[in-house]
């Protein structure tokens, strides 16, 4: 599992890998630059296809689009270009950004955000009729996430805690509940960041300032780690036609002096298990 660079945009936080199943490209991107990107791996082509507000997180909608999560609690569709707005703004959050999100199978989407100096971070879930609902408040820092096999459970990194926790999840309401943790991270080994969940329900959790990814089983333990020439792991997401190929994105292009000479670059691993296709969003989709 030597990681294979693919590209190298210098990406101050690198994040947010996300296979586009409808156009078999990869797109990711640089929160902090307000950049996205996206990758053909059949032409080997990749490009920089948008540059503008922060985009914290994004998703795939089941029309093709991306749904854009910002600051400020900004929610935008974009399509090749044009951007229409869903949310402006969450009043109580117009001093912090999303960060990682995800889709669930109702086309719904749990979006976090990050914490500011005078109160902690938050989980929110957009429903598809554009309707906002807090369902999880006092965490450090929201981050990856990652559905069982079985839909009946959703992981949950909180990296200011170090913790990846393990919630009931209602496919019915979106509901979650029952938190408990699935594994704790040492100081010291970098913190948990963006993460997936392969075909055999095996969670890949990036360490943030550890250098590698980790590999846990269903029970909670490392089975695997892999090391990257990057200090800041940001994020892990399955794609290709076979959902074979593992993409890996990293942080810390502007000072690869110190983070490492693959700092802020796209990886793909070849890793031996298979993915599943993320969920589609379906925001302001009848």
């Amino acid at each position: 599992m030597t990681p294979e660079l693919i590209a190298d945009y210098e990406c101050v936080v690198g994040e947010g890998p996300m296979w586009h199943p409808l156009e078999k490209r990869l797109y990711w991107g640089d929160i902090l630059t307000g950049r996205l990107f996206r990758y053909d791996p059949v032409s080997r082509k990749h490009e920089q296809i948008y540059c503008g507000d922060v985009v914290g997180g994004f998703t795939v909608q089941a029309d093709g689009a991306l749904l854009l999560f910002g600051e400020k609690g900004r929610i935008r569709i974009w399509r090749e270009g044009a951007l229409t707005t869903v949310v402006d703004e969450i009043p109580a959050d117009r001093d912090t950004r999303f960060n990682d999100v995800i889709a669930d199978p109702e086309g719904r989407v749990f979006c976090g955000t990050m914490p500011v100096k005078d109160r902690p971070a938050s989980l929110y879930r957009l429903d598809p009729d554009g309707t906002l609902t807090k369902v999880l408040d006092d965490v450090g820092l929201s981050n990856g996430m990652g559905f069982t096999p079985d839909l009946r459970q959703i992981y949950y990194s909180d990296t200011a805690k170090m913790m990846i926790s393990l919630f009931d999840y209602d496919r019915g309401n979106g509901a979650l509940s029952n938190q408990r943790v699935f594994a704790r991270v040492p100081r010291g080994e970098g913190a948990p960041d963006g993460m997936t969940v392969d075909a055999e329900g095996y969670v890949w959790s990036a360490r943030w300032g550890g250098g590698v990814l980790v590999r846990y089983a269903p029970d909670g333990q490392i089975v695997d780690r892999v090391a990257f020439p990057a200090l800041k792991v940001s994020s892990a997401m399955f794609g290709g036609d076979d959902y074979g190929d593992l993409y890996v994105t990293t942080a810390g292009g502007d000072q690869k002096a110190t983070d490492g000479a693959g700092a802020g670059a796209l990886f793909r691993l070849r890793p031996g298990v298979k993915g599943r296709p993320e969920f589609l969003s379906r925001v302001g989709i009848a």
